[in-house]
C-alpha cells in the first residue's frame, strides 16, 4: 500500500567495546562486569523488572527473601531504592541502578534473565541467547511473555497465585521456580531454543544477513532521496516543511 520502501531490521546490534557509561554517582560505579567475570559459567540470574514501583512492596519483600534463600547468584538492576535493596540482599547478589544490558546478557556467566518482558529486553535476551523467566506486569509485556512461552519456547513463566484480593507470588514459590530455572539439567529444552534463536540473530546481523542487508538498503534509499532533492534544487532543511 505504501509508495516507499520498508526495511526490516529485526535485531539490536552494538559493538560492545564502543559502549561506555560515565557518571560521578558512586552507585553507578560498581564494577558489575568484573563481578560477573568471577562467577561460574551460566550461574548468574540477571534480573530487571522495570522501575522499583512496578511491583508492590509486599511482592518486593517476597522476591528479596526468595533470592536470599535460593542460593542462586544474581545481578539485579533496579531503578530507585537501590540502597534499600542493597541492605536487604545477601552476599550472593549484586544490586545496581544501571547496567549495559546487552553486555550483561552476552556475558558467559549469565545463565538466565528474569524479565518483565519489555520488548527491548526481550529482543536483547534473544540476541544474547539467554533463557527467560517471564514476569509480565502490564500492557505489551503480557503478549510478549506469551510469545516467549508459546511461540518461541525459550522461557518459563513465574506465575502468580491469588492470595485474597491481591495477586502475590510467595517466597517459597519463587525459590522453587528460580532454583529449577537455573538448573542446567532441567531446562535443556529452553536453553537449546535460546541458542537456536541466537544463531538466527548472529546470521541476521552478519555480512549478507537479513538485518545487515536491510540496513544497507535503508541507508542507500535515504541517500537516493537526498540526491534527488538536491537535484531538484531543494535544501535539506525544507524537508521538515
Amino acid at each position: 500500500m505504501f509508495h516507499f520502501p520498508i526495511c526490516r531490521i529485526a535485531f539490536p546490534y552494538f559493538k560492545h567495546e564502543t559502549c561506555h557509561f560515565v557518571t560521578n554517582d558512586s552507585d553507578y560505579n560498581v564494577d558489575y562486569l568484573n563481578w560477573l567475570d568471577h562467577q561460574p559459567s551460566m550461574s548468574v540470574l540477571y534480573i530487571s523488572l522495570g522501575s522499583f514501583l512496578s511491583v508492590s512492596c509486599a511482592q518486593m519483600n517476597e522476591i528479596v527473601s526468595a533470592l536470599n534463600t535460593s542460593g542462586v547468584c544474581y545481578l539485579w538492576v533496579v531503578r530507585g531504592e537501590v540502597s534499600w535493596l542493597k541492605e536487604k540482599c545477601g552476599d550472593r547478589g549484586l544490586v545496581v541502578p544501571w547496567c549495559d544490558q546487552l553486555k550483561v546478557l552476552s556475558h558467559p556467566s549469565v545463565g538466565g534473565f528474569w524479565s518483565h518482558c519489555g520488548w527491548n529486553s526481550t529482543l536483547e535476551a534473544v540476541f544474547g541467547g539467554i533463557p527467560m523467566l517471564t514476569f509480565p506486569l502490564f500492557l505489551d509485556q503480557v503478549p510478549n511473555s506469551r510469545q516467549i512461552l508459546e511461540e518461541w519456547k525459550n522461557g518459563w513463566e513465574l506465575k502468580r497465585s491469588d492470595l485474597g484480593s491481591a495477586e502475590l507470588i510467595t517466597k517459597d514459590e519463587i525459590v522453587q521456580v528460580i532454583r529449577e530455572f537455573m538448573d542446567l539439567g532441567k531446562r535443556k529444552e529452553i536453553r537449546d531454543r535460546a541458542l537456536e534463536f541466537k544463531g538466527i540473530c548472529d546470521r541476521a546481523v552478519a555480512e549478507g544477513g537479513s538485518s545487515n542487508v536491510n540496513l544497507d538498503a535503508f541507508i542507500k534509499d535515504v541517500l537516493c532521496v537526498q540526491r534527488s532533492l538536491r537535484g531538484r534544487g531543494y535544501v535539506m532543511y525544507k524537508i521538515g516543511k
